[in-house]
């Protein structure tokens, strides 16, 4: 590993984690539940929704999953970045709490997106029943919100990977400046 660089595995974790919870959302988008009208034959004029099938919600929720596994194994190893070593002074650090900040952000509103995505596709899942309806129509997911949480999956990624980039130029500043600090060279051998 070379002084601030960091590890090449994390980087790898945390990409590979965040492009799987991407596809998975794709995934979700396509195969979001799609409701069709149905006329019961009792003679009653009634009519029922039937949906595709589920399959969506659980992409949703896998997704959700590897971005939390991934924001969750960084946030380990950095220590949230409060709680590990103390990040030099400068513009490294400045960055690291910009990115740490916008990566919590973006976690979120993917997080939000994903959750609440596979929520309502679960809800609209079920059969819905209506008397003497002849224009009424399934309600569905709306189309779009899968894939926003993936576009902010991608952009949480991101942000992950230059925040722990800076975060590891940051703390691999303040040990060199200890070990600059600690150094027994002087000036006794000349009195």
């Amino acid at each position: 590993m070379g002084e601030g660089r960091g590890s090449t595995l994390v980087y790898l974790l945390v990409v590979v984690l965040s492009l799987v919870a991407f596809a998975f959302a794709i995934a979700a988008e396509r195969r979001r539940s799609k409701g069709t009208l149905v006329p019961v034959v009792d003679g009653n004029n009634r009519t029922y929704c039937v949906y595709s099938s589920d399959v969506a919600t659980g992409y949703g929720v896998g997704s959700f999953l590897f971005l939390l596994s991934g924001q969750s194994l960084l946030m380990g190893i950095t220590k949230c970045m409060c709680f590990g070593r103390p990040l030099a002074p400068g513009g490294n650090r400045a960055w690291s709490i910009i990115y740490f900040v916008s990566s919590w952000v973006t976690f979120l509103i993917a997080a939000a997106c994903l959750i609440a995505g596979a929520t309502k596709n679960a809800y609209h899942t079920k059969y819905r029943d209506m008397i003497y309806a002849h224009d009424f129509s399934c309600e569905s997911l709306r189309k779009g919100i899968f894939i926003a949480g993936a576009v902010f999956v991608v952009a949480t990624m991101i942000l992950n990977v230059y925040y722990y980039m800076h975060f590891i130029k940051a703390t691999s500043q303040t040990a060199k400046k200890a070990n600059r600090a600690n150094s027994t060279v002087g000036m006794t051998g000349y009195a």
